[in-house]
């Protein structure tokens, strides 16, 4: 099973654009991410910039609208997350509460979908999706 661990740093949706971690953090989830990697667990990891930084791009009536950040109605942002393959929720659970997080800081831990957890007629209307880049481990 994949699971996506989303890293959500409250203050971070008002964080100026060139806000960056300190060396010390760096160096604490380097220490981390080796682990995962050494579990042999770790598909994929990436830091966000900040939402100062982004756009958010919202449809209505078939019509696009684009919105810089920072995005005044955000509660919560995602400032990172980690894609990792485990045997259960719990695993992923347990390696989460394993990051050296601060205390203003949540680790929120969501299964990805895999082809087989739809129903045929879904995954018919998908057709071609394993062509497509995405994780490991998606094939049904």
């Amino acid at each position: 099973m994949r699971f996506m661990m989303i890293v959500i740093p409250r203050g971070y949706e008002s964080a100026a654009p060139d806000a960056m971690p300190n060396p010390e953090a760096v160096a604490k989830m380097q220490e981390y991410n080796m682990a995962l990697q050494k579990a042999g667990i770790l598909l994929a990891l990436d830091g966000l910039f900040p939402p100062s930084t982004g756009a958010r791009v919202s449809y209505a009536n078939g019509k696009a609208t684009v919105t810089d950040g920072p995005f005044a109605e955000a509660k919560e942002v995602i400032g990172g997350y980690w894609i990792v393959q485990v045997h259960s929720r719990e695993e992923a659970i347990e390696w989460a509460k394993r990051a050296p997080m601060s205390n203003n800081e949540i680790i929120e831990v969501r299964r990805i979908f895999e082809m087989g957890d739809f129903s045929e007629d879904v995954q018919k209307a998908a057709e071609g999706y394993e062509e497509l880049p995405h994780g490991a481990g998606s094939k049904a």
